[in-house]
């Protein structure tokens, strides 16, 4: 053999051997400085927006309408619109039922709507299906805040054409 062959043989023993350390050595070194690099996920805050849909004609999108503008007009404590919770009383219950609802509200000394003498802090609205030629639809209202909150679940009505024909305290399933 001559030099040259040696010398050729050297480099390519050379080339093949920084080739393999470099071949475990890289992932090593890359998964250590990208872990390096990955900083905490960020936390999702309890505030972060929501969305809220709906469909026409669709119970539980009919009666969170109501309770929502309902609650709003309700809980503007520096402006309360009495004249808007009367208007959407007349929009979305049914003539009969208003009547027993001022009933029950003279007795009781509370708004009958929420059940309550005041407004809640959240609310929810969820299906609870087809009762008879109506539907059900479940609120719960979430009243006061912290460690000193109260629920309230109460099963809304609809006749078959959209309007509110009943609220209670238990279902009519």
């Amino acid at each position: 053999m001559n030099s040259n062959t040696t010398a050729r043989k050297h480099v390519r023993r050379t080339a093949l051997i920084a080739g393999l350390v470099a071949a475990v050595a890289l992932p090593v070194g890359l998964t250590a400085s990208a872990q390096a690099s990955v900083t905490a996920p960020a936390k999702v805050s309890a505030a972060a927006p929501g969305s809220v849909s709906g469909t026409t004609g669709q119970a539980v999108t009919r009666v969170a309408d109501f309770y929502g503008a309902y609650i709003d007009a309700k809980g503007d404590y520096e402006d309360p619109d009495g004249t808007l919770a009367t208007a959407l009383r007349k929009h979305y219950l049914t003539t009969e039922f208003a009547q027993r609802l001022a009933a029950w509200e003279e007795d009781n000394g509370a708004d009958g709507v929420l059940r309550a003498q005041n407004v809640p802090a959240q609310w929810k609205v969820t299906d609870n299906g087809a009762v008879g030629n109506g539907h059900e639809v479940v609120v719960t209202l979430t009243f006061g805040s912290g460690a000193t909150t109260q629920k309230t679940k109460l099963f809304v009505l609809l006749e078959r054409y959209d309007h509110i024909a009943d609220i209670e305290t238990t279902s009519a399933r």
